[in-house]
């Protein structure tokens, strides 16, 4: 059925309603999708939603229950395509058939291969129309970390640093407090509040001693699970990863000391023994491993030795790179990717669709594998 430009911009108007209305799910609703929903009828919204928590009510759930007047005859705009399964809630397709609204208008198609069209085909042997594709491209990158991770399994993956305009993430001396600016870093934490969780080696945890939580104010914060990388189980039970809050993962190999890893358990520590890759813990079968324990996405906030090791491994989905403008030098001082590096340039890890972002003084860049 074609639209007029007048309709077609009146869908792509309340879309990116539903939109804005979606982002308040953000750290909230892993690994569901961010979604939201916003009811119309005769020229007005009657009723809006968003998916507020997992295992919570569905975005169109929230909305049809907002509603201030009759909905029957109305239009439906989500972000997302009904589900029409029974998962932690019942089917959303069927309450909307119910509901007697008579369009729906929807953002993309569920990639989850439970819903897949299925959604769409319930509303529409209901005799409901159904548009879709409104606002898609803003709507998959939202929820891109769903997607990866409702059609692989395996939680997404952005690696990110912070360097000077000489390419340094900390001085001779290992000083890196701090590199990027406030604004940078509350970004970082914005990031760590959206994603399930962070990964750092075990040198970060003897150097710096990091608490990795998220702090932000005026917003209640999700903590990530913190995941260390450390194949001989170094970690001290006293660092702040372990007494801290929220919960630990140490991910080892078969050369940890059997005595050391019982003392981890008594402290609340999950162990997860991994493969052996290079003398390392294979990041790869870890990441698998991760996912499989529900984890959607990852945050390496690792060291250069990691974050090559990442990129090796291919488990990196996204790179986001701070530049602050500052020059310290030091032929030793650290880069944000060591390891061995690739042999010629032709092999470079090549980061696509760029985007480039200020925080204050400093630079942000932002691309994908």
């Amino acid at each position: 059925m074609e639209h007029t430009d007048d309709e077609m911009a009146e869908h792509i108007k309340y879309m990116k309603r539903a939109i804005e209305l979606s982002k308040k799910g953000i750290g909230y609703t892993n690994p569901n999708p961010l979604v939201g929903a916003v009811i119309v009828k005769d020229g007005k919204i009657i009723g809006e939603g968003y998916h507020e928590k997992i295992g919570h009510n569905h975005a169109e759930i929230n909305a049809l229950g907002s509603c201030n007047a009759d909905v029957s005859g109305g239009t439906m705009y989500v972000t997302l395509e009904p589900c029409s399964h029974y998962g932690k809630t019942p089917p959303c397709a069927n309450a909307i058939v119910k509901s007697k609204i008579s369009k729906v208008v929807i953002g993309m198609i569920d990639p989850n291969p439970q819903v897949a069209g299925n959604g769409i085909k319930i509303l529409e042997e209901n005799n409901i129309e159904v548009i879709s594709g409104v606002c898609e491209e803003e709507i998959r990158e939202l929820n891109r970390i769903f997607i990866k991770y409702i059609t692989t399994k395996k939680p997404y993956c952005i690696l990110k640093s912070a360097m000077t305009l000489d390419g340094k993430i900390a001085s001779i001396t290992g000083d890196s407090k701090w590199i990027s600016n406030d604004e940078s870093r509350k970004y970082v934490h914005e990031i760590r509040h959206r994603v399930s969780a962070i990964m750092v080696g075990i040198g970060t945890v003897l150097i710096d001693n990091p608490r990795l939580t998220t702090r932000l104010e005026n917003k209640e914060v999700m903590n990530p699970i913190k995941v260390i990388v450390d194949s001989t189980c170094r970690i001290s039970v006293e660092s702040n990863v372990i007494r801290g809050e929220g919960h630990t993962i140490v991910a080892t190999t078969e050369d940890a000391p059997s005595d050391k890893v019982e003392q981890l358990i008594k402290h609340g520590v999950t162990v997860i023994k991994v493969a052996k890759k290079n003398s390392r813990v294979d990041l790869r079968e870890l990441v698998n491993k991760l996912g499989k324990m529900g984890i959607d996405s990852i945050l390496l906030e690792g060291g250069s030795s990691l974050n090559y090791s990442a990129l090796e491994s291919d488990i990196v989905d996204e790179v986001i790179t701070f530049i602050a403008p500052k020059i310290i030098g030091g032929k030793e001082a650290k880069t944000p990717i060591g390891g061995s590096g690739v042999a010629y340039i032709k092999d470079a890890f090549r980061i696509n669709d760029i985007r480039i972002e200020t925080f204050g003084t400093d630079i942000m860049i932002r691309g994908y594998l």
